[in-house]
């Protein structure tokens, strides 16, 4: 009986921050105006969206950062070889 009952009151408690935007630009008069709401509201709902950069994501980064480094070193001890 709890479970049905904590679920719908998270369910509400989640979407209400976004209908309270939705209503607060529904009422604006200025139509330039409101569609500048409109689409600053859909920046933030696709911004919360957005999904988040895992791990590997962070772990692919560095290590096309790592390799990229190496290169340049290799190049550079390749200059300093050549007559050895």
């Amino acid at each position: 009986m709890k479970l049905p009952l904590a679920l719908s009151l998270a369910l509400i408690a989640g979407t209400a921050p976004t209908l309270a935007i939705e209503q607060n630009c529904r009422f604006i008069q200025a139509r330039a105006e409101r569609e500048a709401c409109y689409s600053r509201q859909e920046a933030e709902l696709a911004a919360k969206r957005k999904p988040q950069p895992t791990a590997d994501t962070k772990y692919m980064d560095t290590m096309q950062q790592m390799r990229r480094e190496d290169a340049e070193v290799y190049r550079s001890l390749r200059g300093i070889c050549r007559g050895c």
